[in-house]
């Protein structure tokens, strides 16, 4: 990548979502990054049914987005991925984010339910041999992750948004994490990135954390460089995000603030410490068992049925005790509430 990463960093408002997603994309020169007239992958975060703000892509930047890229694009789909513990077509619906692809005509592709192909290199890190979604081998990504806390990454920004490419069973790489992501990303290669930090996620993400209101968006066609200026707004230390630090070593982007240019807003001047994720029961226990003699029964035998029936009860169980309490809070006070009316 020569010269300087460009990274553009704007204020936004509920009145003006839509214009400021189109402008940090185009001040972010979105297409040098993306090819005219070609199919465009837009790679939504979908990854928690339960209606969370913060956790799963909110539709006000989806939509800026679609706005932004459809008379510029041949055809735009929408695409995400099923968890063992997560409905992926029912937090479509939760988001209303079904609803812009009808009104936009943009095709919904959960990739779960799509043809796969197989890729192999033994150089790889960890995904030596892996199955990748067949659309992504004929559409440019541009990845829409959304500002939060990590339990296992500390923040996951555009380049853990590709996590949710894998196959279903993508947990059993978590030990592996930061080396199958920059394998996953050297696979796929997104050409862009817009990062929604309108309402962001903090504590115990991906799922169990709290809606932070941030009123933020974020764009690059350097995943690397956009997130590291997220972590930077977020109170985090770049260089010791493990994952971060491997995609740059190995030429996925740029990391030294010397290389990357902030347009728009300073980070100083919108900057505000994030609590960070720890992990909770469910994680715990898995990666403890993960590094255990139970390994391979747990997770390799009818047994994982059992695991994420438990998981998906705890989960049910934290948003009857907690997460209702946060939505119903946000729902009452937030002026970025009306989109999931």
């Amino acid at each position: 990548m020569n010269g300087p990463a460009r990274v553009s960093l704007r204020k936004t408002s509920p009145q003006r979502v839509f214009e400021d997603v189109r402008a940090v994309m185009e001040e972010a020169e979105w297409t040098r990054h993306v090819s005219r007239d070609s199919t465009v992958a837009l790679k939504v975060n979908l990854g928690w049914d339960k209606l969370i703000p913060g956790a799963i892509s909110a539709p006000w930047v989806v939509e800026g987005v679609i706005r932004t890229v459809k008379d510029y694009a041949r055809k735009v789909c929408l695409v995400e991925s099923d968890q063992v513990v997560v409905n992926v077509e029912r937090a479509l619906r939760l988001t209303r984010i079904d609803r812009l692809c009808r009104d936009y005509g943009v095709e919904w592709i959960n990739m779960s339910k799509g043809k796969y192909v197989s890729v192999r290199d033994e150089s790889r890190l960890a995904l030596k041999d892996i199955r990748i979604p067949e659309i992504l081998t004929r559409a440019e990504i541009i990845t829409l992750p959304v500002m939060k806390t990590h339990n296992k990454s500390v923040i996951t920004g555009g380049i853990k948004n590709q996590w949710g490419c894998l196959p279903t069973l993508r947990h059993n790489f978590h030990l592996v994490l930061s080396e199958a992501l920059v394998d996953l990303n050297t696979i796929l290669r997104p050409r862009f990135a817009v990062m929604d930090g309108t309402v962001a996620l903090e504590g115990n993400g991906p799922k169990s954390g709290e809606p932070k209101e941030m009123g933020l968006v974020l764009a690059s066609g350097d995943l690397v460089a956009l997130d590291t200026v997220a972590a930077q707004v977020m109170g985090f230390n770049p260089l010791e995000i493990e994952h971060l630090c491997l995609c740059a070593r190995h030429g996925l982007g740029k990391m030294n603030m010397k290389e990357i240019s902030v347009v728009g807003e300073q980070i100083s001047s919108v900057a505000q410490p994030f609590k960070p994720a720890k992990h909770n029961a469910v994680s715990w226990l898995e990666l403890a068992l993960r590094k255990s003699f139970f390994c391979w029964l747990v997770f390799k035998t009818p047994m994982l049925g059992l695991f994420c029936w438990g998981a998906r009860r705890y989960y049910d169980l934290w948003d009857g005790f907690v997460g209702r309490r946060l939505r119903d809070k946000f729902m009452r006070t937030s002026p970025y509430a009306a989109q999931w009316r």
